[in-house]
């Protein structure tokens, strides 16, 4: 089965059929670097991460490129608020966005541009599109036609005459049209700003992510992916401004995830429930954060609060715990056991489902319960009175597989473990073994202190951070 996925531009699922055979284009918006970011940047981040890997799983070598805005009115004002320069406050920022992401297990991109790198690629790319009638000057500013472009609109399905109604022009507005947007702005004075043939300014928020696009990737590519919240007017107007330079068709799929609400209320910071990730991985480990985001399928909305947050800290742990026990069971086990091919042509069978619902518009959701249904199993595979090697390796592996794709990791607890508290658990079971019973129980204590939780099942004596 091949790949499907829902492609905004069309409204349906689509087969996935790369530009180069093996190979995947994507580019993925970034973050306006001006604050830490919010749980609405992490799904994204988190979302096209996964994406990304579950392409990689099947094969492709994916060339993925995600961007960082690093000079506009929000990072101007950012920056006079501290007292600080623009450059400063957007570099503290983005390494920030790599403290953030990395822990939520997100990968790098292939190549991460910034605006105030890509100035060059952005001005050629603007003239160019004054040079074909695209775009024009107006007292330092520098504007797309939009009625130009035949078929604007077209991603967020709304007509010229439509959006028509909504649009005024003020008094003393610079543009020809209402419906026209900004691509380079005239700096005002104490701005940051970069030369250019309309004078000192800087571009529209729009044109980085064409020149980008372009740079990076090339004129088209397979796949173009973002919040829902950006789908109008963000890349409606990069199609616009790219398709106009490059008479070419700018990304043969768009993905765009759905909204995170809070508590049932869209976020906001009017309403006081922006939650940074800076300060909700300080509450709950990142990856069971990472974890609630890829248990929706990534076009729904999802509802975040502590008992979502709390009831997906415990499924995770469900799923590392049989981990454990499956590879605690191997390392002990000796004998062949009986019935072996039954059990492999089931794991094997989840497997196979776990492949279909990601093939299915990447239903991490449904992948997520594939997943359980594996581990349900393993754990009925532990009751045998005798197991195998081979059938014990082969859960691990689809377990890890499956982990792989939903970038969660198994089993590292153990690496976490420092001497200190490693002594302390063998000290612990040669106290139970000799029946000191007391000093059992002041080690655990001390290792609860420590935030470590002990867990005695048959398998043995297995930890968890508290």
């Amino acid at each position: 089965m091949s790949i499907k996925m829902y492609n905004t531009l069309t409204r349906k699922k689509e087969p996935f059929i790369p530009i180069e055979e093996g190979k995947v284009k994507m580019y993925v918006c970034g973050p306006t670097v001006y604050n830490y970011i919010h749980i609405g940047n992490a799904r994204p981040a988190v979302v096209f991460d996964m994406v990304r890997r579950y392409l990689q799983y099947k094969g492709f070598d994916v060339n993925y490129v995600s961007n960082f805005t690093d000079v506009d009115d929000k990072i101007i004002k950012a920056a006079e608020e501290m007292g600080e320069d623009v450059m400063t406050v957007a570099e503290r920022f983005i390494r920030a966005y790599h403290e953030d992401t990395e822990a939520l297990g997100v990968k790098k991109a292939d190549e991460h541009p910034r605006v105030t790198n890509t100035m060059p690629d952005i001005i050629t790319f603007i003239e160019r599109l004054i040079e074909k009638g695209y775009a024009y000057e107006s007292q330092g500013d520098v504007y797309f036609r939009t009625r130009k472009f035949d078929s604007y609109g077209k991603l967020s399905y709304q007509s010229i005459d439509d959006l028509q109604l909504g649009a005024r022009i003020e008094v003393g507005d610079k543009k020809e049209d209402p419906l026209d947007f900004v691509l380079w702005k005239n700096a005002k004075p104490g701005e940051i700003y970069w030369e250019s043939p309309w004078g000192n300014g800087r571009p529209g928020w729009h044109i980085e992510c064409s020149a980008m696009v372009k740079k990076y990737l090339g004129d088209t590519i397979d796949i173009h992916a973002g919040g829902q919240d950006l789908s109008f007017p963000h890349h409606e107007n990069e199609i616009a401004q790219s398709e106009a330079l490059n008479e070419k068709k700018m990304a043969n799929y768009w993905l765009h995830n759905g909204y995170i609400n809070i508590d049932n209320e869209k976020m906001s910071k009017s309403l006081g429930n922006f939650i940074l990730v800076h300060d909700i991985i300080k509450k709950y480990e990142a990856e069971v954060v990472r974890f609630f985001i890829v248990n929706a399928h990534y076009r729904s909305p999802i509802n975040f609060n502590d008992e979502q947050l709390n009831s997906a800290k415990s499924s995770l742990e469900r799923i590392k715990t049989t981990y454990l026990n499956v590879s605690h069971r191997r390392d002990e086990t000796a004998d062949l056991g009986e019935n072996t091919e039954k059990w492999v042509e089931e794991i094997e069978k989840h497997h196979v489902r776990f492949i279909e619902e990601m093939d299915d518009d990447f239903n991490s959701a449904n992948a997520v319960a594939v997943m359980f249904d594996l581990v349900k199993s393993a754990n009925l595979y532990l009751r045998e009175k005798h197991t195998n090697k081979d059938v014990l390796n082969k859960y691990l592996q689809r377990l890890e597989d499956m982990a792989f794709v939903l970038g969660l990791q198994l089993g590292v607890e153990e690496e976490l473990l420092d001497e200190e508290i490693e002594a302390l658990i063998q000290e612990r079971i040669d106290a139970r073994k000799n029946r000191n019973f007391a000093r059992a129980d002041e080690i655990r204590d001390e290792l609860k202190e420590k935030n470590i939780i002990l867990e005695d099942t048959p398998q043995g004596t297995r930890w968890k951070r508290g």
